[in-house]
């Protein structure tokens, strides 16, 4: 759709003109055309293609950015349940060496209050009853075994708490030990997650690579049938300016035949285009992304966006070439301005004029709407000169 707008204006003036040369010419640029678009429909379908591998390999991409990220997560939840048990163990370990001095305290204090009491209760204790004859008077003895039922009460109360102390101790043991067997569960859970996401990282990026081969591949097929659409469209141009030549041969020697004196005037094109509506520009002239997906792609044209119903007019004076549906571009209008200049306003929904007639700059010749390939209502309007495309904007007044 390019360039294809010049190749209709040929088409039509060839009709006037007859002869075996140029019927001949004619079926070139026929066939030319044919060709081109079928380049376009498979460089169309190329284009799909890489858009749909492409897609593929970013969805891909981020499935193993989520894998990668949820193996962080992982190794970090084993490192700090890693960094738990080893601190759990150095506690375990510490606190064994305070079971063990507070057992054997137990023990040694526990042995010498049972030797003690069976000295006093069994044998007499010689040194606690020496304590006990040697006091003076009455109250003393008295005294003095109540400070021995004290002493003896007093070691009593040492083994308990030593007891106790070393029960909690104990206690302290069993829960560590607890701990460090609910660590080592989740480490082995965390191990086997780590294992299995691995495996799934691995699967992931192998596909990851083979999309992204596939991407290369659909990638070079489309600069290929890049490079066939241009070299297509140069041929189809240069026949179309070989056309273009023969039809002023051929009304030059009709003028001649006529006895016309003089040459043909020249043709300049307008000296000026006017915008053909008013309304935001919503897509300007050359390389842009697809707004149906894909790779970029180039636009010929501006995209006026307005109501569906908005009054088009003619940029410039001129002979309307192409009233009709036109692929893409929908309801779709081209004036031949003369000078190889000529314009076209493509998504139309309505269409006021009809081939061979001739407007006058500013005249109504169709209205907005959004048919053919379209994301909304606007107007496709394109300015071309001898069938390339130029960007419109330097060439709008008023």
């Amino acid at each position: 759709m390019k360039r294809l707008a010049a190749l209709l204006l040929v088409t039509v003036l060839a009709g006037s003109y007859g002869g075996a040369q140029a019927s001949t010419l004619q079926q070139r640029i026929e066939q030319a055309r044919q060709k081109h678009a079928q380049i376009q429909a498979r460089l169309h379908q190329k284009r799909v293609q890489l858009s749909g591998v492409a897609e593929r390999e970013r969805e891909l991409q981020a499935q193993l950015d989520s894998t990668n990220s949820a193996i962080r997560d992982v190794n970090s939840q084993l490192a700090d349940l890693n960094y738990q048990a080893a601190s759990t163990e150095r506690k375990i370990a510490w606190n064994t060496i305070q079971l063990d001095a507070a057992e054997k305290s137990l023990k040694l204090h526990d042995a010498a209050l049972n030797r003690r009491l069976v000295d006093i209760y069994e044998n007499g204790d010689l040194s606690y009853l020496a304590v006990l004859l040697s006091a003076h008077s009455f109250t003393q003895f008295v005294e003095r075994w109540q400070d021995l039922q004290l002493l003896i009460h007093a070691n009593e109360v040492a083994v308990r708490e030593r007891k106790a102390a070393a029960e909690k101790v104990a206690a302290v043991q069993t829960d560590l030990e607890r701990t460090k067997m609910q660590l080592e569960t989740q480490q082995i859970a965390q191990q086997h997650a780590q294992n299995r996401l691995a495996m799934l990282a691995d699967e992931r990026r192998n596909l990851v690579a083979v999309a992204d081969q596939q991407r290369r591949q659909a990638a070079a097929q489309v600069a290929q049938f890049e490079d066939l659409s241009a070299a297509e469209e140069a041929q189809l141009e240069a026949l179309i300016r070989e056309r273009q030549a023969e039809i002023a041969a051929q009304e030059e020697a009709r003028r001649r035949a006529l006895g016309i004196a003089g040459p043909a005037a020249p043709s300049t094109g307008p000296s000026r285009f006017i915008w053909p509506l008013s309304g935001t520009i919503t897509s300007p002239f050359g390389w842009r992304s697809n707004p149906f997906g894909g790779a970029p792609d180039f636009h010929p044209g501006l995209d006026i966006a307005a109501p569906t119903g908005t009054t088009i007019v003619a940029a410039a004076s001129g002979t309307i070439m192409l009233a009709q549906w036109y692929g893409g571009y929908g309801n779709y209008i081209l004036i031949d301005h003369g000078g190889g200049y000529s314009t076209g306003y493509g998504h139309l929904s309505a269409i006021y004029v009809s081939v061979g007639q001739h407007v006058k700059q500013g005249q109504a010749i169709g209205a907005v709407g959004s048919t053919g390939q379209s994301t909304g209502p606007h107007c496709h309007f394109e300015i071309r000169i001898n069938g390339k495309p130029v960007d419109p904007a330097p060439y709008l007044h008023g």
